[in-house]
């Protein structure tokens, strides 16, 4: 193996990048990785990274097989699977120059052979991301004024991702969606408080003020708003939508990028469109209660 890939892993052992390496080590804790790997190594106190490099050097084919899979052992994570999807995409890349890859064979994982593709010329160029054109926000009937600032907000996600600010984007998609499930719950507010998973307190559903984005997507495909890819796309794009806090974006160690914003495009697409068609077929009916 070529001692540029033996440091990659050593710093993914080390773990100072937090974006990339799932867990950081300090000396004692790289001592005790080594000797649950079935490595007799004990840190010196000296530079972790050139020390880490040095005692994967030292190690023969099998044993050093032995480290690289236990860095991507479910184990290892607590069964953490944020945790051993980043693990296994980084060692993945940083393997993929000696023609190996990890594989899952049920939570064992194994070390496999695979001709890297370094014909650029064959790889497609990333897809642009196109501007959607906005929904009709006016078919979702809500109340005055609304379906302006929606619209507004659109542009301005759009405005975002062409800025690279993808962060952005999506918390701002987020809270469309939100406004979306809002607007229809104010405007039938029987539906909503009459659903099974409708949040309750004392016995009575809650003001829609105290409704969380997970209440309001779990009434939303319960009633029929919304259908079930949507719902579980929802729930996807409402964890995204959380990291508008900094610190459960450190716990969720992701960071969205253009192809999040693509997913969650569509998503907020769909659940405007769902909303439409629900409104289309039942709202105006006239045995509907919320509106006689």
């Amino acid at each position: 193996m070529d001692p540029t890939t033996k440091f990659k892993i050593a710093q993914f052992i080390c773990g100072d990048d937090k974006d990339k390496h799932p867990i950081y080590r300090s000396s004692s804790y790289l001592t005790r990785f080594f000797q649950d790997s079935g490595i007799d190594a004990t840190h010196d106190g000296s530079s972790r990274n050139p020390w880490t490099a040095s005692v994967l050097d030292d190690l023969n084919g099998y044993d050093l097989q032995k480290v690289i899979l236990r860095l991507v052992s479910p184990k290892l994570y607590g069964g953490d699977r944020a945790q051993i999807k980043l693990a296994l995409m980084t060692l993945n890349e940083i393997l993929a120059v000696e023609g190996l890859k990890i594989r899952f064979n049920g939570p064992v994982p194994e070390l496999v052979k695979e001709t890297p593709n370094y014909n650029f010329d064959d790889i497609p160029e990333e897809r642009e991301l196109t501007p959607l054109p906005p929904p009709n926000f006016d078919n979702l009937g809500l109340e005055s004024g609304i379906a302006e600032i929606l619209l507004s907000r659109w542009r301005e996600v759009q405005s975002c991702i062409d800025s690279n600010a993808t962060v952005s984007a999506v918390i701002m998609m987020g809270s469309m969606l939100e406004g979306f499930l809002m607007g229809t719950m104010q405007r039938n507010p029987r539906i909503a408080n009459s659903a099974a998973s409708a949040p309750k307190k004392d016995g009575k559903a809650k003001h829609f003020a105290e409704w969380t984005l997970n209440d309001m997507i779990e009434v939303a495909h319960e009633v029929g708003w919304i259908q079930l890819d949507v719902k579980k796309f929802s729930h996807a794009l409402r964890d995204f939508r959380n990291i508008i806090h900094p610190y459960q974006q450190l716990v969720y160690r992701t960071n969205p990028d253009r192809d999040t914003c693509n997913i969650s495009w569509l998503v907020v697409q769909a659940a405007c469109n769902d909303i439409a068609d629900w409104i289309k077929k039942n709202e105006f009916k006239d045995h509907n209660p919320d509106h006689r």
